[in-house]
């Protein structure tokens, strides 16, 4: 992943590159080598502002732009902030991904047959139809312990 830090009305020094790139590493792990990271740094100059020192992080992912903000009266705890935010969001991006792939690879596949019942489990009910539509058998639930037997007993 590429990383880009930018400062404005902020010097960006070689310690808050190694910490950006430090803090940032979970996201590199998650995401492929051709993403893409832009972290802007600056520094609101109002004195009203108590969360003056803003960390604003856009990261480039196949078709998807992931946007992450972090203010605080510190920079680093900004950049932190950032960092969390966006982790969450990059990890929330490749589960719903993983979904949609494996319910794609669900639905492509034929389903499998279901294995006969065996004695001891019930018969489930069903129908089997011939390729023009017409219902050539109908099945119904039949509990295990209402064989033939116990039905003619019950009946008397």
């Amino acid at each position: 992943m590429r990383i880009d830090v930018k400062g404005r009305n902020l010097a960006v020094s070689d310690e808050l590159r190694d910490h950006v790139a430090k803090r940032f590493r979970k996201v590199e792990r998650q995401v492929s080598e051709l993403a893409s990271l832009e972290l802007e740094l600056f520094e609101e100059r109002n004195p009203r502002v108590a969360d003056c020192y803003i960390a604003e992080a856009t990261l480039h992912v196949k078709g998807t732009t992931l946007r992450a903000r972090g203010a605080s009266p510190d920079v680093v705890r900004s950049i932190n902030l950032a960092g969390d935010e966006l982790a969450r969001q990059v990890k929330r991006h490749r589960d719903r991904r993983r979904k949609r792939r494996e319910s794609r690879a669900a639905a492509a596949q034929p389903p499998s047959p279901e294995p006969a019942p065996t004695s001891g489990q019930a018969v489930l009910d069903g129908e089997v139809v011939l390729e023009g539509g017409e219902v050539v058998l109908k099945a119904e639930v039949i509990p295990d312990s209402e064989g033939p037997a116990n039905r003619q007993s019950a009946a008397s």
